[in-house]
C-alpha cells in the first residue's frame, strides 16, 4: 500500500470518491454533509492499494492543533493495516508543520482503533451526521 499527499485534481478527485463511497454510501451521511466549507483549507491524502484509491483522510489547522478528519478505507481493503497506514502519514505530516497535538471526532465503534495509535477521549458522546462520535486528542510534543 502506497500514501500520498492528493495534490492533482486526479488525485483530489480519488480521494473524494473514497470518502463518498465510505461515507455517503455505506454509512448514509447527506453529501451535503460529507463535503463541508473546510475542503480547500484542508489537506487530503489518498491510500492505494495496487494502484487503485483504498482509503482517504483530510488535515487542517484549527486553533493551533491539527485535526484529523474524514478518515475512511473502502470495505475491500479493511483489515489489512490501512487505516494505520492512513493515520500514521497524517501524523507525519502534522509533525513537518510542527504541530503540539492532533485532535478527532471518531465513531464511537472506532474509538479501540484511535486508542491503539495513542489518542484519548476528550468528550462526551455526540452525534455528527446521526452517527455516535467522541472527540479524541493525542500530544505530539
Amino acid at each position: 500500500m502506497k500514501m500520498i499527499l492528493a495534490e492533482t485534481d486526479k488525485q483530489l478527485q480519488e480521494a473524494m470518491d473514497v470518502r463518498k463511497e465510505v461515507f455517503v454510501q455505506e454509512q448514509n451521511v447527506p453529501l451535503e454533509e460529507e463535503i463541508d466549507e473546510f475542503e480547500n483549507i484542508s489537506d487530503h491524502f489518498v491510500l492505494y492499494d495496487e494502484n487503485e484509491p483504498a482509503g482517504a483522510g483530510r488535515f487542517r489547522l484549527k486553533d493551533g492543533l491539527g485535526k484529523v478528519e474524514r478518515i475512511c478505507v473502502l470495505a475491500k481493503a479493511r483489515g489489512k493495516g490501512a487505516g494505520k497506514i492512513i493515520m500514521n502519514y497524517i501524523e507525519e505530516h502534522a509533525r513537518s508543520k510542527d504541530v503540539p497535538a492532533l485532535i478527532l471526532n471518531a465513531q464511537t465503534h472506532a474509538i479501540p482503533f484511535y486508542e491503539s495509535l495513542g489518542y484519548s477521549v476528550t468528550s462526551d458522546e455526540f452525534l455528527d451526521a446521526g452517527i455516535p462520535h467522541k472527540s479524541m486528542k493525542k500530544i505530539l510534543k
